[in-house]
C-alpha cells in the first residue's frame, strides 16, 4: 500500500466528550510560552508558494512566535529558509517583508552573507581575530517544499515530513497542479483581538454555515461535509447546490466558473479544505488555492494570514469566476471574524459553562484532542496557578 492510500478513520465515536477545551486556556499567558514552542516551533508551517520568491534573490521574511525567519532564493535556484539574525549581534538581516537582492548585508555593522547563507565579509574585518567563515552563516531552518508551498519547522517535533502527512491528500490535490500556480497578488495579513484557538473552534466545523453565511449556504445548501483531524489532518468536502443561486454573487460565479481543462470533472462544480494541525488550511475551488492560518501575538491578539494562487493560463471567464469566489470568500472571512469574537468574549465570562458540540461540530473536539496530546495540561479543568503550569505539564508529559 502507498502512502497515498493510507486509511484514515473517521467514524464518529458514540457518546463522545462534547465539551471543548477549558475557558482558561483561552487567556492564560502561561499557556500561550508552552504553545508557542510546542506547537508553533515545532509542526511544520506553511510560510509561502514556491512561485513567491520566483527569482534568484527573492525573499521573503516573517515572524513566528518571537523567532524571525528568512525565505530566499539562492543562485542555484534553491529555495533556503533561515533564522533573521545576524551572526554578530542578532540584528535582523533583512527589514523588509519580501523583495529581492544579490546579497544579504546586515543594516546594522554590514556583515554580508551570500544567498545561501554562508558568510562572504565583515566590515573592517582586521578588527576580528581571524574567523571561520564557515561557522558563521546564517543558522539554517528545515524546510520541505510540497505541491509548491513552502513549509518550515523551528524545532524537531511529532509531525513527520510533510509528504508523509499530507499523503492521504496528495493525490486529489495533484489534480489542481498547484506547483504551477502564480500569485494573484501579495500575501495577506491583518489582526484580530482573538486568542488563536478561537479562529481555529470557528473555522473547525460547519454547523454554523447554513445560518452565519448565506453566500456560502446559496453556494452550497445541504452538500458540506466536515471530516474530523485525524493524525494531525482533516478535510471538508462543499459541492455546489442544484440551484441557480440568490446572492448576486454566487449567482454569478456559478455562470462563469470554468474549470482548468486538467482537473477532473468530479472536482469541476466543489470548493474543498484541507487542514493541517494546529494551525494552517489549504483551499482549493476550480479557478485556484489558497492558503491561510493564524499566530498568536498574545492570548488576546491573532495574526491572521494567507496568499491566493491562480493558474497561469487563464481566460476571461476563469479570472470573473475568481473574482466573484474571492468576493463570496471576503464575505464569509469578515463573517467569521465576528463570530470568532462572540465565542473568545464567553470565555471571559462567569456564565458561560463551556462548550456543548454537536455531531456537526465534531472536528472541533478532534482539534482539541490534538492539543491535548501535545499539551496535556489542556486536560486540566482548573487553571494552574501561576507558572506553575511548566512544571505540571512536564509531569503529565512524562505520565504518558
Amino acid at each position: 500500500m502507498s502512502i497515498e492510500e493510507i486509511k484514515r478513520d473517521l467514524t464518529i465515536p458514540e457518546n463522545w466528550d462534547r465539551s471543548g477545551l477549558p475557558s482558561w486556556t483561552y487567556h492564560n499567558k502561561y499557556l500561550l510560552k508552552i504553545e508557542e514552542e510546542e506547537l508553533f516551533h515545532k509542526h511544520w508551517q506553511l510560510i509561502c508558494h514556491q512561485s513567491d520568491i520566483s527569482n534568484i534573490g527573492d525573499f521573503i521574511t516573517f515572524d513566528i512566535c518571537k523567532e524571525r525567519i528568512l525565505i530566499v532564493r539562492d543562485k542555484e535556484k534553491k529555495i533556503n529558509a533561515f533564522y533573521n539574525l545576524c551572526r554578530h549581534r542578532g540584528s535582523r538581516v533583512i527589514q523588509d517583508k519580501e523583495g529581492s537582492c544579490n546579497a544579504i548585508v546586515c543594516p546594522f555593522h554590514g556583515w554580508v552573507y551570500n544567498l545561501d547563507g554562508s558568510l562572504r565579509g565583515v566590515s573592517k574585518p582586521s578588527s576580528f581575530p581571524s574567523l571561520d567563515k564557515k561557522k558563521f552563516g546564517l543558522k539554517k531552518v528545515e524546510c520541505e517544499i510540497w505541491k509548491g508551498f513552502v513549509f518550515i519547522r523551528l524545532g524537531k517535533g511529532p509531525q513527520p515530513t510533510v509528504k508523509t502527512l499530507l499523503a492521504p491528500f496528495s493525490k486529489e490535490l495533484s489534480y489542481y497542479k498547484i506547483e504551477e500556480m502564480v500569485p494573484t497578488s501579495k500575501i495577506w495579513s491583518q489582526y484580530s483581538d482573538v486568542n488563536w484557538k478561537s479562529v481555529r473552534d470557528v473555522d473547525n466545523e460547519g454547523y454554523h454555515v447554513a445560518m452565519a453565511h448565506p453566500s456560502l449556504q446559496d453556494l452550497y445548501g445541504k452538500n458540506y461535509f466536515d471530516e474530523p483531524f485525524v493524525n494531525g489532518i482533516c478535510k471538508t468536502h462543499a459541492s455546489f447546490s442544484g440551484k441557480g443561486g440568490r446572492n448576486w454573487s454566487v449567482k454569478n460565479y456559478k455562470k462563469f466558473t470554468t474549470p482548468a481543462p486538467h482537473i477532473p470533472k468530479f472536482l469541476h462544480k466543489s470548493w474543498n479544505y484541507f487542514g493541517l494541525f494546529p494551525n494552517a488550511v489549504i483551499a482549493v475551488t476550480p479557478e485556484s488555492v489558497q492558503f491561510y492560518q493564524e499566530f498568536p501575538i498574545s492570548t488576546d491578539k491573532t495574526l491572521l494570514r494567507g496568499g491566493i494562487y491562480r493558474h497561469k493560463k487563464e481566460n476571461r471567464k476563469q479570472k470573473v469566476a475568481r473574482y466573484l469566489s474571492n468576493r463570496i470568500d471576503n464575505h464569509t472571512v469578515e463573517e467569521d471574524i465576528q463570530l470568532t469574537i462572540w465565542s473568545n468574549e464567553s470565555m471571559q465570562s462567569k456564565a458561560f459553562d463551556g462548550f456543548y458540540l454537536s455531531d456537526l461540530e465534531y472536528g472541533v473536539r478532534s482539534h482539541h484532542d490534538h492539543l491535548r496530546q501535545v499539551i496535556p495540561i489542556l486536560n486540566s479543568k482548573e487553571e494552574p496557578k501561576g507558572n506553575s503550569i511548566f512544571e505540571l505539564n512536564k509531569k503529565m508529559i512524562n505520565n504518558n
